[in-house]
């Protein structure tokens, strides 16, 4: 099954994401991203001190200022 991280705050996109049947997990942490193909943020804490580590060998979606439709579409680009 598809594994997409997502950040709690964005239950829009999560919705849209479990409508299309991904294996969804709650990011909440660095360890929850690993092992996901995919991981969704929200872009609100992103890179705050000018630091960034990879946690995970999958595809980050930022999804500020995006809608559902647009994420989810990127969602199903990393799987084609």
């Amino acid at each position: 099954m598809k594994k997409v991280a997502i950040e709690e705050n964005l239950s829009d996109i999560r919705s849209a994401l479990q409508q299309k049947g991904y294996d969804l997990v709650t990011l909440q942490n660095n360890q929850d991203a690993q092992g996901c193909d995919c991981c969704v943020i929200s872009g609100q804490d992103r890179d705050v001190m000018g630091m960034q580590d990879a946690v995970t060998n999958g595809v980050v979606i930022n999804a500020h200022g995006r809608t559902a439709d647009e994420v989810c579409q990127e969602v199903d680009n990393c799987f084609s």
